[in-house]
């Protein structure tokens, strides 16, 4: 296998700490966006969506999203589970996923890639081209801003995002607020079990990554 990994970029390190979180080594092959390498005629052979992250298995094939990637990766190395250890918690944390990226990554991704200058004509991932829309901006950082009120108050008992068990769905929610200081956001002092839930997930080795 090959991950094909953006340093600077934060739906690669989804998959970092997921890979870190399960112990595994896999060799990584660094795509450059800032130079838009992602556009490059080799890359975009390897991945036609032109996005990272992207997994190169053994027998050639790709997967090209972080959830994607994730999936597989749990099911070959199903020791130290992250989406779940029974039918319930797999539910459970794949419906906590996905409100988590659509209700939070997304709406800073959308806040962000209709700000930067750098997206100006690439205001949405991918090979065609969008332009900005200046209203997304703000739209954004409501939506991050309602996403974080709601997750301290899903906190409130509770250690980690699924009850007492570090999962993917905390993987998410911890890049997703870190991604927000993109967008100058940060979560409001008086969500106070945000904040202790991400004190001690920044403590884990896989959160540095």
């Amino acid at each position: 296998m090959k991950f094909y990994d953006c340093a600077t970029a934060p739906s690669p390190r989804r998959v970092r700490m997921f890979i870190a979180e399960k112990n595994l080594d896999i060799p990584v092959v660094e795509v450059d966006l800032g130079s838009l390498e992602q556009h490059s005629q080799a890359f975009a052979t390897l991945n036609p969506h032109r996005t990272v992250p992207v997994l190169e298995l053994d027998d050639g094939s790709i997967l090209t999203s972080s959830h994607a990637i994730c999936r597989y990766l749990e099911e070959v190395y199903p020791q130290q589970p992250l989406m779940g250890r029974n039918p319930e918690e797999r539910g459970h944390i794949a419906d906590l996923e996905w409100r988590i990226e659509q209700e939070g990554f997304m709406a800073v991704g959308e806040s962000f890639r209709n700000r930067a200058r750098s997206f100006k004509n690439n205001a949405v991932t991918g090979k065609h081209e969008h332009a900005q829309i200046p209203e997304l901006v703000e739209r954004g950082r409501v939506r991050a801003s309602q996403f974080m009120q709601w997750l301290d108050n899903h906190l409130a008992e509770r250690e980690f995002i699924a009850g007492d068990y570090f999962s993917v769905a905390d993987i998410t929610a911890f890049i997703t607020l870190d991604f927000a200081k993109w967008i100058k956001l940060e979560a409001p002092k008086e969500c106070k079990n945000l904040h202790r839930w991400f004190s001690e997930v920044a403590k884990r080795p896989s959160a540095s990554l």
